[in-house]
């Protein structure tokens, strides 16, 4: 597959979360503020991003806004422009999405991230196997050893999803679900005003339009918990490196 085409197309990146679990040890900062190594986590996202040439960035800002928008301010500082879809009262990731619509209006596809997890992903191939697929939604999916505290993931043999499955908290392998996608546009005007949440209320109803997933096999992590945050800060060097990796 070739993928050495110039990646011109937005990020959204969803950090506007309470991380009510990771609060026992960070306690005064919005969960993509967490420090991993000596910088912020969602600092590894912003350069991954960077790295591969997407600097339009949205940030979907809710709980201690201000904390996240003063940190990064308008982005220049980190080689990349950065505006802010700040949620008034709690949306859910899906309520998050649907309020960055009037930034996204010049946009055929856009790129969609959760703010608390990291997934090592060459953005250029998933852009591309969205468009080979003409899907209205593509995600990257990630194959774990434990896959019971994640949402897993269906696939045919085509790669198109054909089901999700809820977490079930057993410690099974399983594809799971890595917070990274390629929106269509049009998934915009299939999410409703209001809260919503974009795993249990959109995804579903999308499978019947074509929703795909390309399965990744670099770093991946999720530091929604304080074990998980733990062993962020002992792969940080790892994290690092994987964000600065280009694509190819």
């Amino acid at each position: 597959m070739a993928v050495n085409k110039q990646i011109d197309t937005m990020a959204v990146l969803l950090v506007g979360g309470m991380g009510t679990r990771l609060r026992s040890v960070v306690p005064d900062a919005p969960k993509p503020l967490a420090s991993v190594g000596n910088k912020a986590f969602l600092e590894l996202l912003v350069r991954q991003l960077r790295d591969q040439d997407i600097r339009q960035i949205v940030m979907c800002t809710g709980y201690r806004a201000e904390q996240i928008e003063g940190y990064f301010r308008d982005g220049r500082h980190y080689g990349v422009s950065i505006r802010y879809s700040r949620e008034l009262e709690p949306q859910g990731t899906g309520g998050a999405i649907k309020l960055t619509e009037t930034f996204l209006q010049a946009e055929a596809q856009f790129i969609v991230m959760n703010g608390d997890s990291f997934m090592q992903v060459n953005f250029a191939e998933l852009l591309e196997f969205h468009d080979d697929r003409r899907a209205i939604l593509s995600m990257a999916v990630r194959r774990v050893l434990d896959a019971g505290r994640y949402g897993t993931v269906e696939l045919d043999a085509n790669h198109r999803v054909i089901s999700f499955g809820e977490k079930t908290g057993l410690n099974q392998a399983g594809i799971v679900n890595a917070g990274v996608y390629v929106f269509s546009r049009e998934v915009l005007q299939m999410i409703p005003q209001g809260p919503c949440s974009l795993e249990k209320d959109i995804l579903p109803k999308l499978l019947d339009r074509g929703v795909y997933a390309l399965e990744q096999r670099g770093e991946f992590i999720d530091i929604g918990t304080p074990e998980d945050y733990a062993r962020a800060q002992q792969i940080h060097d790892r994290l690092n490196e994987a964000a600065s990796v280009k694509s190819m």
